[in-house]
């Protein structure tokens, strides 16, 4: 039980650490292969967290090297435009000078409905208030046409 315990502080230390490696976002501006890097590490942590059997270098060298191919991921990221489009997508003009880009939705699976509710989350009720509404890889923006 105490080796159990032990095992699940080093884990938690190691993944501590890695993912202050990784930068500072919350989980709603992660971009898709952050996400799926912190999904795999929960995993790789949790068996030789739970099993004493496993030794713990079956947990930390796969998760140092998920930390690794973030890095590298990021470094790619940071230098072309291309590849930040393929791995992060695209922002997409949902709204354009009041006009619904009802091609932009479909491709984004997004509904008039859902886009009626962010808009209402940011204190718009009338889509004829909104100038555009983009939709972006991490975060969701828009500009009214109202001056406050």
């Amino acid at each position: 039980m105490l080796i159990t315990f032990l095992r699940s502080i080093v884990l938690y230390i190691i993944i501590l650490i890695v993912m202050r490696l990784m930068g500072k976002r919350e989980i709603g501006q992660l971009q898709p292969f952050e996400l799926v890097i912190a999904i795999l590490i929960a995993d790789l942590a949790s068996i030789p967290m739970a099993e004493i059997g496993i030794p713990l270098e079956n947990g930390i060298i796969p998760i140092l090297g998920l930390l690794v191919m973030h890095l590298v991921i990021s470094v790619i990221n940071m230098k072309s435009i291309r590849a930040r489009e393929i791995i992060c997508g695209k922002p997409r003009i949902l709204i354009y000078r009041g006009k619904i880009n009802e091609e932009a939705l479909r491709r984004e699976r997004f509904t008039l409905s859902e886009l009626e509710e962010r808009l209402r989350g940011n204190n718009i009720i009338s889509l004829g208030d909104v100038e555009y509404a983009i939709l972006e890889t991490s975060r969701w923006s828009y500009s009214n046409t109202k001056t406050k």
